[in-house]
């Protein structure tokens, strides 16, 4: 069943493709019960067959059906197709019926502009972070917040999609590393997102500060040859002022931004609405008061590392006096600890001190090889348990521990750790018939990259689309490897059709994709066949173009004869008249018949 055709529930009508996910497809659509259109996400076909992959779509059904609100990309319905595939198989693949929005996406909306304004780029993210602060309330974290996924109406409207990888913070007590998997946009990865640690909320918020920054910069936070040597930047390397790549950007933007950026969730907004109260005091002209920092009178600056931070959860805030107060019992507390701690420490290591179990402290195991990492911990008199994971790390680095180092555990205690197989095999993605921008990002999403853009004349594909891909669709290959899309001119060459019978010329323009109108002319030639083209064979011509032929009718006209014949002469003139005729003067004398002309006729 072809997609034009094809039709869901009974109900939904799937028309032409519109954007492509990493795990789904999305569809122009038609409710033919309530008579609008709607957007159609499709798991794609070769995902449908596995249950994990099930599993998780149904999921995104569940989490993204709970959302309502004006930001939020609208979810109608969902449900499972049962179809049968090219090859005879009975396939089941779960569908989302959404909203479907006018407008582009603010990646496309990057690519026009290279850079937004700042009243743009700050309404914008106000928006996006109502979306946040919305899902966060009912327990979802989004996880891949990124210009692909924010869709712009022609009015400004900001409507986030793509739930599709959001889980329940409730579940979020499972590590990432426990996944297999890191889930997010290399770009936009919160630092915890990269070490594969536990994430809640505060995550979406670092992606949010990651997107503003490109929103108004034109440009990520961090760029690397890899997703890898990106991700290492989140967790190790500070960023830039957005300053430094935009002049026109004051100091009190540049600082709620880096504070979205902070490292440590603790130090940076606990909340989208803390974020969005400072965002909407800049546009006012007023002095965002950077919440998490020590003082009531500070503006700017969360507590770096090594200073004492004051831990917010995702909860309203509370005010700054009591906190003070709180904090004024709170150091002297500490400082004890920490002499008391000292003391002991001294005592245990003199062996006038014994605990009841010894203890040693977690080494660092990650980019650690695999060996390096298990003779560590056998150093130490740790056990090690090992997973793997596909990973564009080189093969056998450590990716993640746990517990993570510095924590003291019992001796004879296991540390897991996950190591990277390295890349993970891909398949090259059907773009036949995307746009280049969203060839482009489809690769991207996938771990590919571009290799070349190169022409290649197509009847069926519009100029600018994608023909057909280098290596081609469906072949696997490792992340990070180098796609050449061969993109379509929107023009043909023209056959020879000389000589050709109108049918047969017909047929070979139809091939070419190339329109015609005949004139019978007389010629030499077989009636019925093409005497001349307008275009000569070999010419570049657009799609659809008419080529006009002359076909021959009939033949010319047999060559004109040329006949003499003889006709009697004309009388003599009659002498002038000077009086009576006279002897000699003979009217009637007959012609010379001798005399001839050419008539001109046979």
């Amino acid at each position: 069943m072809t997609d034009e055709t094809r039709k869901l529930a009974n109900r939904y009508e799937v028309r032409g493709l519109v954007g492509r996910g990493g795990m789904a497809d999305v569809h122009a659509g038609f409710d033919t019960r309530l008579g609008r259109e709607v957007a159609i996400k499709i798991l794609r076909s070769e995902l449908a067959r596995d249950p994990a992959f099930l599993h998780r779509f149904r999921r995104e059904a569940q989490a993204a059906a709970s959302l309502n609100h004006p930001s939020i990309v609208a979810v109608f319905d969902s449900g499972e197709d049962e179809h049968t595939d090219t090859h005879g198989q009975t396939l089941v693949q779960p569908f989302i019926v959404m909203e479907y929005v006018h407008g582009i996406t603010l990646r496309e909306r990057l690519a026009e502009a290279g850079c937004l304004s700042l009243k743009e780029a700050c309404d914008t993210l106000t928006q996006v972070l109502a979306a946040l602060g919305y899902s966060h309330s009912h327990g979802i974290v989004h996880r891949d917040i990124k210009p692909g996924n924010v869709m712009v109406t022609p009015t400004g409207v900001a409507k986030v999609m793509d739930f599709g990888i959001a889980r329940a913070i409730a579940d979020s007590a499972a590590t990432m590393t426990n996944t297999s998997v890191v889930i997010g946009t290399a770009q936009y990865l919160s630092p915890e997102q990269a070490q594969g640690r536990e994430i809640d909320a505060r995550s979406d918020i670092y992606s949010a500060g990651c997107l503003l920054y490109e929103l108004v910069t034109g440009r990520t936070p961090f760029i690397g040859e890899s997703p890898v040597s990106i991700a290492y930047q989140h967790v190790g390397e500070p960023p830039q002022s957005p300053s430094v790549f935009n002049e026109e950007i004051p100091a009190a933007l540049d600082h709620v931004i880096l504070h979205a950026l902070e490292k440590s969730p603790a130090d940076r907004y606990q909340s989208a609405e803390e974020f969005d109260d400072d965002i909407k005091a800049f546009l006012k002209g007023e002095s965002p008061q950077t919440h998490g920092s020590d003082s009531a009178t500070a503006v700017f600056g969360a507590a770096k590392n090594g200073e004492a931070t004051d831990v917010h959860h995702v909860v309203p805030a509370k005010p700054q006096e009591p906190a003070r107060r709180k904090r004024r019992w709170l150091i002297p507390l500490v400082a004890t600890f920490v002499v008391v701690s000292a003391f002991l420490g001294v005592l245990a290591s003199q062996g006038l001190l014994t605990f009841a179990e010894k203890t040693v402290a977690v080494p660092n195991l990650v980019q650690k090889t695999d060996a390096q990492a298990q003779q560590a911990l056998s150093e130490l008199g740790l056990a090690a348990g090992k997973e793997t994971t596909s990973n564009p790390a080189k093969a056998g680095t450590v990716l993640s521990q746990n517990p993570a180092a510095g924590n003291h555990v019992q001796v004879g205690s296991t540390v897991s750790y996950v190591v990277s197989s390295g890349p993970a095999t891909l398949q090259v993605p059907d773009l036949r018939n995307f746009e280049q921008a969203a060839a482009r990002q489809t690769l991207e999403d996938r771990g590919l990259a571009i290799q070349a853009v190169e022409p290649i004349d197509s009847k069926d594909v519009s100029a600018g689309n994608v023909v057909s891909t280098d290596p081609p669709a469906g072949t696997s290959v490792k992340e990070g490897t180098k796609v050449t899309l061969n993109v379509s001119t929107g023009r043909v060459t023209v056959p020879n059709l000389v000589g050709l019978s109108r049918e047969d010329a017909i047929r070979k323009l139809k091939e070419a994709g190339l329109g015609r109108v005949f004139t019978p002319v007389r010629g030499n030639g077989k009636p019925g066949t093409v005497l001349s083209q307008s275009y000569q064979k070999g010419e570049k011509v657009p799609v659809g173009t008419v080529i006009e032929l002359n076909i021959v009718s009939e033949p010319p006209p047999a060559p004109t004869a040329t006949a003499t014949v003889t006709v009697p002469p004309s009388p003599s003139p009659s002498p002038p008249a000077s009086g009576p005729i006279g002897e000699g003067d003979d009217p009637g004398e007959e012609p010379d018949p001798n005399h001839s002309i050419n008539s001109g006729k046979p």
